[in-house]
C-alpha cells in the first residue's frame, strides 16, 4: 500500500483524518519544501517496530556476538562505531549521491 504525502501546512489543516489514517493502518508521509520530513503511524505500529529493534545497537552487538562466537571485536572496536554528535538516520529508500566523498 502507498504511503500518502501532505505537506506540513496540508498535514496541520488535515491532522485528525491523518491520525485515522494512520490509526487504520496506513503510514502518512509529511513533507517540508518537498522533502520527505516525518511519518505519521498509529501507536500499534510505533510499539511494534520499537519491539522488533530491540533495546539498541549494543543489545545487537552482544546477540550477534553470542550467536556467531569466536568472532574477536575489542569493546573500544565497537565503541569506535557509534555516530558522534548530531547523528542523521539514514532514508534507505534514498540513493545517496555519488559525488559525495566516502568516510
Amino acid at each position: 500500500m502507498k504511503e500518502r504525502e501532505y505537506s506540513v501546512a496540508e498535514a496541520r489543516d488535515k491532522l485528525p483524518s491523518l491520525v485515522h489514517e494512520a490509526e487504520r493502518g496506513r503510514p502518512v508521509r509529511i513533507t517540508r519544501r518537498g522533502k520527505r520530513a516525518a511519518v505519521l503511524i498509529s501507536e500499534a505500529e510505533f510499539r511494534r517496530s520499537h519491539r522488533a529493534s530491540g533495546r539498541g545497537l549494543g543489545d545487537a552487538i552482544l546477540a550477534w556476538r553470542s550467536r556467531y562466537g569466536g568472532v574477536e571485536l575489542s569493546d573500544q572496536e565497537v565503541g569506535g562505531w557509534r555516530a558522534r554528535g548530531n547523528a542523521r538516520i539514514p532514508d534507505l529508500c534514498e540513493r545517496a549521491p555519488r559525488d559525495r566523498p566516502r568516510s
